[in-house]
């Protein structure tokens, strides 16, 4: 049994709230778009830290981090990237994949819009945690917390954040 603290878009914005919701996770997972090599230490500090890079992640995050992820974790097949889309509008660069070999949680960022929906046609969960960082259109910072145990998902949280801390 795992407890994930999942997050996006931070932007370099670093807000001290992360190592309070986080406490008691496992691991940190992001789903892209960092901004430092500085905010990703200090999540990696906090807990070990999984982390795919956005399309607005420069140089020194793109050697420290690939664009897709795909690993097990307590039983379930996990495939993280930044840009991914959403169940019936995944994007043209992982559809194949999904279609091919669908995980069985599929997690990306980059629309700076929270969404926690199953796809009954690929059977699999797919998480967006929204942007935890001040740059963007958005009005509430959120993160994901949840727990796999066994292959599956439970206790899912949404933490909200106001967007200046």
């Amino acid at each position: 049994m795992k407890r994930i603290g999942l997050l996006s878009d931070t932007h370099s914005y670093w807000d001290d709230r992360y190592g309070q919701y986080f406490e008691e996770c496992d691991e940190i997972w992001h789903a892209g778009d960092i901004g430092s090599v500085e905010l990703a230490d200090r999540l990696a500090a906090l807990k070990p830290l999984r982390a795919v890079v956005g399309n607005c992640d420069g140089g020194d995050l793109r050697r420290m981090f690939p664009v897709r992820l795909r690993w097990t974790c307590e039983g379930a097949d996990v495939l993280m990237t930044h840009i991914g889309g959403y169940p019936g509008r995944y994007d043209r660069s992982i559809i194949n994949q999904l279609l091919t070999r669908p995980p069985k949680l599929f997690i990306c960022g980059h629309s700076h819009i929270l969404k926690v929906q199953y796809d009954p046609r690929l059977q699999l969960l797919h998480i967006n945690p929204g942007a935890a960082g001040l740059q963007g259109w958005h009005q509430v910072r959120t993160l994901v917390r949840f727990t796999i145990d066994a292959g599956e998902f439970r206790d899912l949280e949404v933490i909200e954040l106001k967007k200046s801390s």
